[in-house]
């Protein structure tokens, strides 16, 4: 039996966005419970340690950091955003939850080096690659995937990374990070137009950003064939020596907040693709990070289909 190791808490459950809000804790319950609903996979879980904010620092400034957890209410929920896109809470657990969230990833690359696990999975909320440099946006606060490229970088010495972003909504947050960045490349396949308005082909940085947008009614086929052309082969060029991946689920033609067809088996296709990357470049070393998803019987099916395609190779 082939066990994948997998970085969480019960912090994160505690995060709350209000009645009726798609980012619930609803969600990882539901990726928890289908990890060990999967026979053939040993899921070694484990708990995401708080992460020290001076780790934190290497993408978020302390100003910032200090400003978000000021916000936090004593009792109910506060906005952090303007009108129309108010929908990023603070709560009063919210603390635990953001650090829990970036610490997942950073005790995940420790994990890479220390014990030799080469795949590994997040499971966390809040997410975070919508969480730019100094604005919270898109129910992210601190860019999880970000950090731990940063942390990776500086205590491993890693000088490639690639960070691959399948979240139906492009990722403005690290896109944002790594912009001007020639030792990371960020490729997002996305719905265009959608939330948050940002991924055209245009954006590029020093070539080293690689957007993928598709319309409405894309199927599976069509994804798999966009993401190879557009950001894989790339990606392959750039030749990284790890690669970090921005799972989101909400591709899926059931889910609610985007207007993509995939079906939840096309997931294991997606990452199959991202895999035969990783093993040629990357000694097979990826970190899995769960970003949106909001339809939980999507959710259940597509993260078992990730997990199986993940540990197939």
């Amino acid at each position: 039996m082939k066990d994948m190791v997998v970085f969480t808490h019960s912090d994160c459950l505690l995060k709350d966005n209000g009645s009726y809000h798609p980012e619930r804790k609803e969600r990882l319950d539901t990726v928890l419970k289908s990890i060990k609903e999967i026979d053939s996979i040993d899921s070694d879980i484990k708990e995401a340690p708080l992460a020290d904010v001076d780790d934190i620092y290497l993408v978020h400034p302390k100003k910032y950091i200090n400003n978000i957890f000021s916000l936090i209410p004593n009792s109910g929920l506060i906005g952090v955003e303007k009108e129309p896109y108010a929908d990023t809470f603070l709560c009063p657990n919210s603390k635990n939850a953001i650090l829990r969230s970036c610490g997942a990833g950073i005790a995940a690359a420790d994990f890479l080096f220390h014990d030799n696990r080469k795949k590994i999975f997040c499971a966390i909320r809040p997410p975070g690659h919508h969480a730019e440099t100094i604005r919270a946006n898109g129910f992210c606060f601190f860019n999880n995937v970000a950090v731990t490229a940063r942390y990776l970088q500086k205590k491993y010495e890693i000088n490639k990374i690639a960070i691959i972003d399948f979240d139906v909504h492009h990722g403005n947050g690290t896109q944002e990070i790594f912009f001007k960045d020639e030792t990371v490349a960020y490729g997002s396949i996305h719905e265009f137009p959608l939330f948050p308005g940002t991924g055209s082909e245009q954006e590029i940085g020093l070539g080293n950003i690689f957007n993928a947008p598709i319309v409405a009614g894309t199927d599976g086929k069509d994804f798999i064939k966009i993401l190879e052309n557009k950001i894989l082969n790339n990606i392959d060029k750039f030749k990284p020596e790890i690669i970090l991946i921005s799972a989101g689920f909400d591709a899926h033609k059931r889910d609610p907040l985007a207007h993509i067809n995939l079906e939840s088996e096309d997931y294991y296709h997606v990452t199959k693709k991202i895999m035969e990357i990783a093993n040629i470049h990357c000694q097979g070393r990826v970190i899995s990070f769960l970003e949106g998803g909001y339809d939980l019987l999507a959710l259940s099916e597509s993260i078992k289909e990730h997990f199986f395609s993940l540990m197939e190779i």
